[in-house]
């Protein structure tokens, strides 16, 4: 069994306070809003590390805080019936990613993961509500689970454009937290498998990966505990702000 340093290998102290801070964080706004942790995590953890090496880093945490999501499981069959053709697209799109674009690395990873947190982050702000018009689902919900794949595989970000389609879907609350479950827990296990194809998600990866799940339900704890007296409105736009911010510094940085 792996001890816990070697799964740190490699990690100065300095770096290991940074990045079990950022997973804090991350579980955090994921505790207040159901969502975020993946986005988070790789907005800031691509400020001092390789976007590949920040994405291998979240696996776990996002793996286990999105199995949790998915619950009930009494409503998950009939929920999969109705966005299990968008999954096959996440899937599919980002193991083709995956495989055409190599592992996210370099300049245009950085790039790439900037502009998805402000498109993201513009959608959050000014985005009014979605909806699917009847009869398309079909064949809109895999397309839309390619383009999130295909975004997964360029910079380990799967909330664009699944969550405005699931919002569309008119789900309702807690069918939509379900389905964002879902949607994020199929992103995570493609995004695992196109790292191991790309050779960027190793033992030691792994390891720390496992490491990371203590903050980051430590961040979720917290966050759960700051909703009660926090406004969703206003966390929301400090929260799109930040990560619109977040992604100029990586485009011109």
């Amino acid at each position: 069994m792996m001890t816990f340093t070697e799964a740190l290998a490699g990690m100065t102290p300095d770096l290991l306070v940074l990045v079990v801070g950022v997973f804090v964080l991350a579980g955090a706004v994921k505790g207040v809003v159901g969502l975020g942790l993946p986005t988070i995590s790789m907005a800031l953890l691509a400020l001092f590390m390789a976007p590949a090496h920040a994405a291998a880093l979240l696996i776990i945490p996002s793996l286990v805080t999105n199995l949790w999501q998915t619950r009930p499981l009494a409503l998950l069959m009939p929920l999969l019936r109705r966005i299990g053709g968008m999954q096959l697209g996440v899937a599919l799109g980002t193991l083709a990613g995956a495989l055409a674009l190599g592992a996210p690395a370099g300049a245009w990873a950085s790039i790439a993961l900037g502009a998805t947190l402000i498109v993201y982050s513009a959608w959050g702000l000014f985005g009014r509500p979605l909806t699917v018009p009847v009869g398309t689902e079909k064949w809109l919900g895999p397309l839309v689970g390619a383009l999130t794949g295909l975004v997964t595989a360029g910079t380990g970000v799967f909330v664009v454009p699944a969550v405005p389609y699931l919002q569309a879907l008119g789900l309702g609350r807690d069918g939509l937290i379900q389905a964002m479950g879902v949607s994020f827990t199929v992103s995570t296990l493609a995004l695992a498998a196109g790292l191991w194809l790309n050779d960027s998600y190793s033992f030691h990866a792994a390891g720390a990966s496992v490491v990371m799940l203590i903050p980051a339900l430590a961040g979720m704890y917290i966050g759960q505990l700051l909703r009660q007296s926090l406004s969703p409105q206003v966390f929301r736009r400090c929260l799109f702000s930040s990560l619109a911010a977040l992604g100029v510094y990586l485009i011109l940085g």
